[in-house]
């Protein structure tokens, strides 16, 4: 079966001015042996030459890295939509000529709870910043979403958070598990109320102009699956993990992951400083836990889930830091196996 790269999540530094308790990749400084610019002009190229559509730049922290925006527009100058997500931290005025310039289709700003649970996580005065970054962005006509991520703390108080953001002019919000990984694996409680959230999402998705959701770690098949990902005309369902199916991530040494939140090396298929992304991407032998998938392979609620074969147990990611059984997914709002 002939696999199409169609999105990739890219780390281009681990250096961020936070170390926060939750962190999967466990952030701060950058790594000695980060690719250098030219490298990271070859990695461009490549992904552009295997027809990636989209790709969203991570840390770390983006803008700690000076040469962000020549890599960004690298991949832009080649037809690659790219997104930045940012902790809005060092946003500032002067990043929107850089933004436009390298032709950034749009920015993700986190915010991971009202300010007392914000600040706390991060710093004093990251939420007044992170919310400054977004007017900023969308005054000067570049889209700007949030990205909220839940555990135990910050999931019952979605509703504080909806007061102070739900009515700022974003492009869209996405709510995400904290995956148990990095920092998180004991620095926070991941577990929340799964209905909870999607009550949450139901309350307020026609309510607001822009699309409110769930990402892939969340779910999964309700009767409004799709409306609960953010597309209220409906027809977007999960359609199972697509690590390695038509999605990879790629670390800021040039190692490749199926996804770039299955941060673990055992899930490394290679390194591009070694190999080209083409060898990697067209290795038989490579993500074999996706590609290899069969029903059989289900495990738990999800092995008798008459929506397993197209759900293909969830996650790969979570189940694999939640329970270490890839093929099951913990807190499946179908079986109503709650958070908690």
């Amino acid at each position: 079966m002939e696999y199409k790269l169609r999105s990739c999540v890219w780390e281009i530094t681990l250096a961020c001015c936070f170390n926060c308790k939750y962190c999967g990749s466990r952030a701060g400084r950058a790594r000695p042996n980060e690719l250098t610019a030219s490298e990271c002009f070859l990695v461009a190229d490549q992904l552009a030459e295997l027809g990636c559509r989209r790709v969203s730049m991570i840390g770390g922290e983006v803008f700690m890295r000076p040469d962000w925006d020549a890599i960004v527009k690298r991949l832009t100058d080649r037809g690659v939509r790219t997104a930045i997500i940012t902790n809005g931290f060092l946003f500032g005025p002067e990043h929107i000529a850089r933004l436009k310039a390298a032709g950034v289709e749009s920015v993700a700003v986190s915010i991971d709870g009202p300010k007392d649970v914000h600040d706390r996580y991060r710093s004093s005065g990251s939420f007044d910043r992170a919310v400054f970054a977004l007017k900023t962005l969308t005054e000067n006509g570049i889209p700007a979403s949030v990205i909220t991520t839940l555990n135990a703390e910050n999931a019952p108080r979605l509703e504080e958070l909806f007061s102070c953001i739900g009515g700022l002019p974003i492009a869209a919000w996405q709510l995400q598990a904290c995956s148990p990984m990095g920092n998180a694996q004991s620095g926070v409680d991941h577990r929340f109320s799964v209905d909870a959230v999607l009550g949450f999402v139901r309350r307020h998705i026609d309510a607001v102009d822009y699309p409110l959701g769930i990402a892939d770690n969340i779910g999964y098949f309700t009767f409004d699956e799709d409306r609960l990902r953010g597309v209220r005309s409906g027809g977007a369902p999960f359609t199972g993990c697509s690590a390695g199916l038509n999605a990879i991530g790629i670390d800021s040494v040039g190692n490749v992951r199926g996804c770039e939140s299955m941060y673990d090396e055992r899930f490394i298929e290679g390194n591009l400083r070694e190999r080209t992304l083409r060898d990697i991407w067209e290795d038989p032998k490579a993500f074999s836990y996706n590609r290899g998938f069969r029903p059989e392979l289900l495990t738990g609620a999800c092995s008798t889930c008459p929506e397993g074969r197209r759900c293909a147990g969830g996650c790969r990611s979570y189940n694999y830091f939640v329970h270490g059984r890839l093929y099951e997914a913990p807190y499946c709002a179908r079986s109503n196996n709650d958070g908690r």
